[in-house]
């Protein structure tokens, strides 16, 4: 069975400068979970060596980097996976086989997770996205009845310049839900955004995840697996779940329970646990007290709904009313 993953840490901020050349490559160590070395560094500029910011989202983390020298070295395998884009400099990568160059504007893969790479940089600024490989292992697990298998890159570039936009609109967006204080709080956005850079990961760069559902998976798409499934949702809507939990509640592939819910009401496992939390954020605007400091922001929130336009826009659509009005009225 799939283990599931407990709920994420509110957001942390973190900002660190130094002009200490030892001082960066222990900071680097810890904060990749690496050990640097090889290491070769040139003239610093103005004595400025490092500048580095990271905010945490729990399962992810989206990082800052200017580091205005030139330098080489070689870092251990990772324990996350790390994707970069490049802001301005240059940058060299050899891992394995491959030995690539990047300038401003390129995206990709830091390394493979299971092995070392030799980076060179000159004068960079970098952003950089640390996700857990528990979550994307997660995502793009095929069967809740095996063994995770590790999933392997076959590229470190995007598939395409519109994989590549894709991600980028992506990471804006992560970046907004982090720097929102009240929704960086609450475990369903993070959990819900991790889910979303997971899946991003999966379709920017080449990987060896199963995405079509098999011959099994077909017959295993039935009317008791979408029971199965809806029994899960309906108990365990305020947690943070996926799609991989729901599909290992049903005992069955997260391909399944997607082709299951596809086939039988024509809508998907996570839309439908949508819907849920959408039902229950309904439910405490009606007995919710404006004036004990309730608002639709916060109820919205508490249910997994960050952008306010399209909670309201979802909630007028099926209730035929604004949550404004529900929760001033106590009437849908």
């Amino acid at each position: 069975m799939t283990t599931p993953i407990s709920d994420p840490a509110p957001a942390e901020r973190i900002e660190f400068t130094t002009t200490d050349t030892d001082l960066t490559i222990h900071y680097i160590n810890t904060a990749y979970q690496t050990k640097l070395t090889r290491l070769r560094v040139g003239s610093a500029r103005d004595g400025d060596i490092f500048r580095h910011s990271r905010t945490d989202g729990g399962y992810f983390a989206l990082d800052d980097m200017w580091w205005p020298v030139a330098l080489s070295f070689r870092q251990t395998p990772l324990n996350s996976l790390i994707i970069i884009h490049v802001d301005a400099g240059k940058l060299g990568r050899e891992c394995g086989t491959d030995d690539d160059r990047f300038l401003a504007g390129d995206i990709f893969v830091d390394a493979d997770p299971d092995l070392p790479a030799t980076m060179r940089v000159f004068d960079v600024d970098l952003r950089l996205v640390r996700l857990d490989l528990p979550m994307l292992t997660q995502v793009a697990a095929t069967s809740p009845a095996r063994a995770p298998r590790p999933i392997r890159f076959t590229s470190y570039q995007p598939v395409s310049p519109a994989a590549a936009q894709h991600w980028c609109r992506t990471v804006a967006y992560l970046r907004e839900v982090l720097t929102n204080e009240q929704a960086a709080t609450q475990p369903l956005i993070l959990g819900n955004a991790s889910q979303l850079l997971a899946a991003t990961v999966l379709t920017t760069f080449p990987n060896t995840a199963l995405t079509d559902p098999t011959a099994q998976d077909r017959r295993d798409a039935t009317s008791a697996t979408v029971r199965r499934a809806i029994a899960f949702i309906e108990q365990r809507a305020q947690s943070d779940i996926s799609v991989a939990d729901i599909a290992a509640a049903a005992n069955v592939s997260i391909r399944a329970v997607q082709f299951a819910f596809r086939r039988h009401l024509d809508t998907t496992p996570v839309a439908y646990l949508r819907a849920v939390r959408l039902d229950r954020a309904h439910h405490d605007m009606l007995t919710a007290n404006p004036s004990r400091g309730d608002t639709v922001t916060t109820i919205a929130a508490r249910w997994g709904f960050y952008h306010h336009s399209r909670f309201a826009a979802r909630y007028r659509h099926t209730y035929g009313v604004t949550p404004r009005h529900t929760l001033h009225n106590g009437t849908a």
